[in-house]
């Protein structure tokens, strides 16, 4: 029993910390997930503490799962760990049941699962929690108190410290499509095996007092004046394979709103990028920009601002090529605002965080 209690102990354990981990190294893309919740929700007012509750998620998932390794504590971390799974089993039956969130985000983007693996992993941890909160008494722990706390201590000042370093200089280990060494237009080819879902367009018409559905190829035969038009809507016919192009909203746009994105992805020379999503705390990075400017002017590399707020970029920035970009895009290209992007071509070659300048200047 002693064995066995150990390996659940251990299986449970590392799975937290793992958990834990994966989304610290991206505690900005748990945040956004949270959003996507909250908005199905409704919940709209809590959008503003999203990347508090990101935070203390990650922190607590990596010290629960340390001490449930170490034996600490466990009639106190079992309640806690039971209640915890009993939410994220919610959530991601929710993702699954419902159809409106494509992933929960359990793994962060590192290693994306899809609803239904997230919903089996998390029934399989429901199980295994429920065994140790009811044979909690029976495990002792493997280590003195002093011990525990020394563990426990270093477990919330290193996570603590690598969440608060990683949203100041991007994310240690980058996940998404564009990340370093990617080519951005063969991120945006749709895979050449991909089957999409087929729709049928439903109308409802009123005739004769009868609410009446027919799609597209099914008119009535004596469809007339005397049908009143209702509504109409997409009917799901055949689900597809999901296979879709990993970046599919990119586009970058001149402030005339001429569509530039080919254009500029198409060059074979070397370009910066600077990715800024907002112009709120410009008063950071503005007097960097100058020195990047002035470097990229004497090795004749063009300096793009890429930006969602348009209007301050031109006040703020006078004199620049400014380009348009959705915020959405902005916050998936780069974590950190304001981000520097190397370039050629459609290939990411470095991205570097405005708080990183001697670096970036290195590398131009």
């Amino acid at each position: 029993m002693k064995k066995f209690l150990l390996l659940v102990r251990w299986i449970v354990g590392l799975l937290f910390i793992f958990s834990g981990l994966v989304k610290a190294n991206d505690p900005l893309g748990l945040s956004y997930k949270m959003q996507e919740f909250f908005e199905v929700w409704g919940l709209h007012f809590l959008n503003d503490y999203t990347l508090a509750f990101a935070l203390i998620m990650n922190l607590f998932e990596i010290v629960a799962g340390v001490a449930v390794i170490i034996g600490w504590r466990m009639k106190l971390f079992s309640w806690l760990l039971l209640l915890l799974i009993i939410f994220f089993t919610f959530l991601t039956g929710y993702a699954l049941f419902s159809g409106k969130i494509k992933t929960c985000g359990c793994f962060g983007d590192c290693l994306p699962l899809t609803p239904a693996q997230s919903f089996g992993k998390d029934i399989f941890l429901l199980l295994l929690i429920l065994i140790l909160f009811f044979t909690a008494k029976k495990i002792k722990p493997a280590v003195k108190p002093i011990g525990a706390m020394v563990l426990l201590l270093l477990a919330t000042v290193g996570v603590g410290y690598g969440q608060y370093y990683v949203l100041q200089h991007l994310p240690i280990v980058d996940c998404l499509p564009y990340k370093k060494g990617n080519d951005l237009l063969e991120q945006m080819k749709t895979p050449a095996n991909a089957i999409p879902d087929s729709f049928s367009i439903v109308f409802t018409y009123k005739h004769k007092g009868k609410l009446l559905e027919f799609d597209q190829a099914n008119f009535p035969a004596d469809f007339d004046s005397t049908y009143e038009y209702v509504d109409r809507k997409d009917k799901l016919i055949k689900k597809g394979n999901g296979l879709q192009a990993k970046i599919t909203d990119f586009s970058l746009q001149t402030l005339s709103g001429n569509d530039t994105t080919a254009a500029v992805l198409g060059t074979e020379a070397k370009y910066l990028l600077l990715l800024v999503k907002d112009f709120d705390h410009s008063a950071d990075w503005l007097s960097g920009f100058d020195q990047v400017k002035e470097a990229a002017k004497k090795k004749n590399l063009p300096v793009l601002i890429v930006t969602a707020d348009a209007d301050r970029a031109q006040t703020s920035l006078p004199n620049s090529i400014i380009l348009k970009c959705d915020a959405t895009v902005l916050k998936t290209f780069a974590r950190v605002n304001p981000t520097y992007v190397l370039m050629q071509g459609a290939t990411v070659l470095s991205k570097t965080s405005y708080i990183d300048l001697t670096q970036l200047l290195s590398q131009l």
